[in-house]
């Protein structure tokens, strides 16, 4: 049950700030949960709200320069808006929905489960497919998450959102073929994925395009597929040290 808690929320902005229109946070009388900047700037919001929790007024909007007077040095404006929320109400239905680039994620072993545990804190709109039910968690997220089992998983690919970052990654080298392959299909009829990228080595990228090119597809098609997937320079080879690479790859899409 949902305790008589304080959001607080950017409501609007003028010149360099930490955080976007839109970014949240909420206070109880003991906890705060998300954030709209940090430093003093939330440590007075934080105040107000549980003065306002133990009985005090609370102002609907509060401006904050970000100045010497606040401690914080970015030298912007933004303005904070506060709103009760009563116990047992239903918070997720107050909370702003923030833009969220489509994510398809093909593949639930160690890399794709380390690149769902990040991206779930990230904006980004998870679609997660495998064609193994069992490896998917049982709590999902509410919000801004999907994970199907399809198999094979390729049949999944005329659902992915049109936008989409794709990364494939499945444990199997036959799926992750397929699901490129639809891929491609898709973006000669369509052309509305934003990214499609796949883990592997560039011995592996040279012999799917050799079978891809086999299969039909020119140079045109070919070069829409990033292989190896992500950002350059980074070497170790943990799931979450590749996580991090790719999921900072498709935050520097434009």
């Amino acid at each position: 049950m949902t305790l008589p808690l304080i959001l607080v929320t950017v409501s609007r902005t003028s010149g360099s700030v930490p955080r976007e229109v839109g970014a949240w946070m909420t206070v109880t009388a003991h906890a705060s949960t998300g954030t709209v900047g940090g430093g003093h700037l939330e440590f007075d919001a934080i105040a107000r709200a549980r003065a306002a929790l133990a009985g005090g007024e609370l102002e609907d909007e509060v401006r904050y320069p970000l100045g010497p007077s606040l401690g914080q040095c970015c030298g912007g404006v933004v303005w904070l808006r506060f709103e009760r929320v009563a116990a047992g109400e239903d918070l997720a239905a107050r909370l702003p929905c923030e833009a969220q680039r489509p994510l398809a994620l093909f593949g639930a072993g160690h890399v794709g489960q380390a690149i769902a545990r990040i991206a779930r804190d990230l904006p980004l709109a998870l679609h997660w497919i495998d064609s193994r039910a069992e490896q998917f968690p049982a709590d999902p997220p509410a919000r801004g998450w999907r994970q199907e089992a399809v198999d094979p998983p390729a049949d999944a690919v005329p659902d992915i959102a049109p936008g989409a970052a794709v990364l494939v990654l499945t444990h199997n080298h036959a799926e992750d073929f397929d699901i490129i392959a639809a891929c491609l299909r898709r973006q000669r009829e369509r052309g509305d994925l934003g990214f499609i990228g796949m883990i592997g080595s560039k011995t592996k990228w040279a012999s799917f395009r050799q079978r891809l090119e086999a299969r039909g597809f020119d140079a045109a098609d070919l070069a829409r597929v990033t292989c190896p997937i992500g950002v350059p320079g980074v070497a170790g080879k943990q799931p979450a040290v590749i996580a991090v690479a790719v999921l900072a790859q498709i935050l520097a899409l434009p």
